[in-house]
């Protein structure tokens, strides 16, 4: 059986899912090849608020806002014993006249509220078969699917995670390299209100970040040596509550964890090109890193974005090849920028070089001191190059 459609969207998590809906926002027709996840993802992600303009375009906020926190403040502390350290920052949205940043949203929720938007999407048609083997041709992508299925497109975005069977099959290599930290994510209550503000401590073993949830709950990620996990994870319950508030220095006040906790490897990834033929990488089947500064779902989603705008700019679907010659040329730099600041920040944290103690703690400082840099910050991480784009003269 062959089916053939507009776009191909290959993956069924966050990325590929907000994917396969803008492809049908557009009117196009889509395949949407997507098994089934291996499990509940606990995870909460930190949407700024062009990704959120993005959800409630595409119909799906209003079902996740009632799940979701605002963040109206981010702050850094440093949480070291080292010689130098840096003083404490706040970022607050009000700086740059914004209600709020964003907001903190619970992974699994927004799936569920967006699986529901593909199923009521008559241009959406899913398949749960995984992929197979995908080969590229001057006019088509095609995609053989485990029941024997054929999926032909016009177009195909590449959103099936770090291991990515379709970027593989067209030829895209990846960097990656990894850290020796684990994240461990939970959900926990506290008895102070968190007053819509995301703490992140730096320590020597990498961010330790409580970010806002409804009421008086927040999640947290906690970055942990790789031989520490086992015993984190065997603790009593309340001696692990003493240990989240004893690291939270008790600005919350007392603490109860929630429910699992899991644990997540930390490593980067970064593909050598975005696009090759007729199809483009988006999320993190092109870019992978820590969660530090709220840039990884959001970067995905940019790309998602962008990969809409390059295809009717090149005149839709059939016009692919030039498309994603454009798209990668956007992306680049944005990737490539995110990916390197987190990557040096996470370094920072983690070596003990004096120097480098001092690059980390003098950046801090200065931006804590200097707001109008502390603003400029701010800005170009919610919007990059929003300077670039407020200098271009209206259409």
């Amino acid at each position: 059986m062959q089916e053939h459609y507009d776009i191909a969207v290959v993956g069924g998590g966050l990325a590929g899912s907000v994917a396969a809906l803008a492809a049908a926002a557009e009117g196009w027709r889509v395949a949407f090849i997507a098994p089934q996840p291996p499990r509940q993802d606990g995870r909460t992600t930190a949407l700024l608020s062009g990704s959120v303009d993005l959800l409630s375009g595409l119909g799906v906020w209003a079902a996740v806002e009632p799940a979701s926190a605002p963040l109206r403040t981010m702050r850094i502390l440093d949480g070291t014993t080292r010689l130098l350290r840096a003083p404490p920052v706040s970022f607050r949205s009000s700086e740059i006249g914004l209600d709020a940043f964003g907001y903190n949203i619970p992974n699994q929720p927004l799936l569920d509220a967006l699986q529901a938007a593909i199923a009521e999407t008559p241009l959406i048609e899913r398949f749960e078969s995984p992929l197979v083997h995908a080969a590229q041709s001057a006019d088509t992508v095609d995609l053989d699917l485990v029941d024997g299925t054929r999926v032909t497109a016009l177009a195909a975005l590449a959103a099936d995670g770090r291991g990515s069977k379709l970027r593989e099959d067209v030829g895209i290599r990846v960097r990656t390299w990894s850290y020796p930290q684990t994240a461990l994510v939970m959900n926990f209550s506290h008895g102070i209100a968190h007053a819509d503000t995301s703490t992140e401590f730096h320590t020597e073993q990498g961010p330790f970040t409580q970010v806002p949830l409804p009421g008086k709950r927040s999640s947290l990620v906690w970055a942990v040596k790789p031989d520490q996990v086992d015993t984190i994870l065997a603790m009593p319950r309340e001696a692990l509550n003493l240990e989240v508030e004893t690291r939270m220095r008790s600005i919350l006040g007392k603490v109860e964890v929630e429910g699992d906790i899991q644990a997540w490897p930390l490593s980067s990834l970064i593909a050598h090109s975005f696009g090759t033929g007729r199809t483009m990488l988006v999320g993190e089947t092109g870019h992978a890193f820590p969660p530090i500064g709220a840039q990884g779902l959001n970067l995905g989603l940019r790309d998602i974005m962008q990969a809409m705008a390059a295809l009717k700019a090149a005149g839709g679907p059939a016009q692919a090849p030039a498309a994603v010659r454009a798209f990668h040329r956007e992306r680049w730099l944005d990737v490539t920028s995110r990916t390197a600041g987190v990557d040096l920040l996470n370094r920072t944290l983690l070596s003990s070089f004096l120097p480098v103690q001092a690059l980390r703690a003098g950046g801090l400082a200065v931006l804590s001191a200097l707001p109008p840099l502390r603003a400029l910050a701010m800005r170009e991480g919610m919007t990059p190059g929003w300077r670039k784009a407020r200098q271009q003269p209206a259409a």
